[in-house]
C-alpha cells in the first residue's frame, strides 16, 4: 500500500518496533571484542547528538571491559557527508567506525554527494529519540501555542535553528510542524547548524526564534533553566520533562530520530563480525542501559544486515518526504 503523506511515510520508517535487549554479557577478552586502535569518527562538531552518542558508546565499551583506548575524533562538514566521504575512502579499514543517523541520510540527498550510505558497511542502529522544541530563557514565548501563533502570523520573521543540514532530522521536524500548522514549508526560515553544540549558542543568544534538536542533547540546559522546553515531537511525553507533545498542542504530526554506526566498505567478514559483535556486547551491557536512561534515548538496536535493510528503506523514504514537502 502506498503511503500518501510525509507523516505516514516517516511514521512507517521511524516508529518501528524494536526487540528487547539481548541477554548476553561478557568481557572483551572472553568474547573477542577487543579491537586495538579502534577510532570512532563523529561527522559533526562537538556537543551534538552524534558526538554525545559516540563518546558515550566509547566510554561504556571501555568501562565494560569490551575494548580499550577508543579514539573519538570530529570531522564536521556538509551535514555529515564530509565524514561519510572520508569513511568510504578508508576502504578495508576494520579499525574505523562512524557515528551517524537520519541527518546523514538526508544530507546525502540535499548535498547530492557521490558517496552514499550504500557504500558503507552497516554495523548497528543503536537509539531512537524525540526531538524537542526549545527557546532561550529570555524568549518572549512561554508556551508552544504562543510560538505557533507568532509563527503562523509571519513565518519568515521567526528563524528556526536546527543541528542538521536540510534533509536531516532537525530540518524535517520543523517542516512537518509547519505543514501541520498551516504554514508552507517553503516559507519557513530554517537556519542549519553543524550539530547541536553550534545551535545552542544561537538559541541562548536569541539569534534564532526557536530551536529543534534531540532531547538528549539539551537535558542539562533545560534542567539548569537556560533553555525553556515548549514541546516534544514524539507520540508521548518524555518522562521527567514538563512539555506537551505536538499533538497535544493541536498539530497532527509526530517525529522520531535515530542514530547508529557504520564502517568503511571492503571489510572482511571477520572484521565486520568483530565490530558487530563489539556493539552487540555494548548493547547488552549495564553501562549502556544506564546511559539510555540518562540521555532519554530509546533502545532501537538493529545489528548488521538488518540495519543495512533499514538504511536502504530510509534512503528511499527520506527522498520521497523531501519531494512531497517541496524541499
Amino acid at each position: 500500500m502506498r503511503l500518501r503523506t510525509p507523516l505516514a511515510l516517516l511514521g512507517a520508517a521511524l516508529l518501528v518496533l524494536v526487540g528487547p535487549p539481548l541477554l548476553t554479557s561478557g568481557s572483551g577478552a572472553g568474547t573477542g571484542t577487543q579491537i586495538p586502535g579502534l577510532r570512532f569518527m563523529v561527522p559533526n562538531t562537538p556537543g551534538g547528538g552524534y558526538d554525545i552518542t559516540a563518546r558515550t558508546a566509547a566510554k561504556n565499551a571501555e568501562d565494560a571491559g569490551l575494548t580499550s583506548d577508543i579514539e573519538v575524533f570530529n570531522l564536521p562538514g556538509a551535514g555529515g557527508t564530509v565524514g561519510l566521504t572520508r569513511l568510504v575512502g578508508e576502504h578495508g579499514n576494520g579499525r574505523l567506525a562512524m557515528s551517524m543517523g537520519l541527518g546523514v541520510v538526508g544530507a546525502v540527498h540535499t548535498n547530492k554527494t557521490p558517496k552514499t550510505l550504500a557504500d558503507t558497511t552497516p554495523i548497528a542502529r543503536l537509539t531512537m529519540e524525540q526531538d524537542i522544541v526549545v527557546v532561550g530563557k529570555d524568549s518572549p514565548y512561554k508556551t508552544i501555542q504562543e510560538l505557533l501563533a507568532a509563527w503562523r502570523k509571519d513565518p519568515g520573521k521567526l528563524p528556526v535553528g536546527g543541528g542538521s543540514s536540510p534533509g536531516g532530522p532537525d530540518h524535517l521536524a520543523p517542516m512537518l510542524m509547519a505543514r501541520a500548522a498551516g504554514i508552507a514549508p517553503k516559507d519557513v526560515n530554517y537556519v542549519p547548524f553543524d550539530g547541536g553544540g553550534e545551535l545552542l549558542a544561537s538559541i541562548l543568544g536569541n539569534k534564532v526564534a526557536f530551536g529543534v534538536s534531540g532531547v538528549g542533547e539539551y537535558l542539562d540546559q533545560i534542567k539548569a533553566g537556560e533553555l525553556r522546553l515548549l514541546a516534544v515531537t514524539g507520540a508521548e511525553r518524555v518522562p521527567g520533562l514538563d512539555a506537551p507533545t505536538l499533538r497535544e498542542a493541536g498539530l497532527d504530526t509526530e517525529f522520531i530520530n535515530w542514530r547508529g554506526i557504520v564502517a568503511p566498505p571492503g571489510l572482511t567478514d571477520a572484521e565486520r563480525d568483530k565490530l558487530v559483535g563489539l556493539v552487540t556486547e555494548l548493547h547488552a551491557s549495564k553501562e549502556w542501559r544506564e546511559s539510555l536512561k540518562t540521555h532519554g534515548w530509546n533502545d532501537a538496536f538493529l545489528p548488521g544486515e538488518e540495519f543495512g535493510t533499514f538504511l536502504t528503506a530510509q534512503d528511499k523514504q527520506v527522498g520521497t518526504v523531501l519531494k512531497e514537502l517541496g524541499l
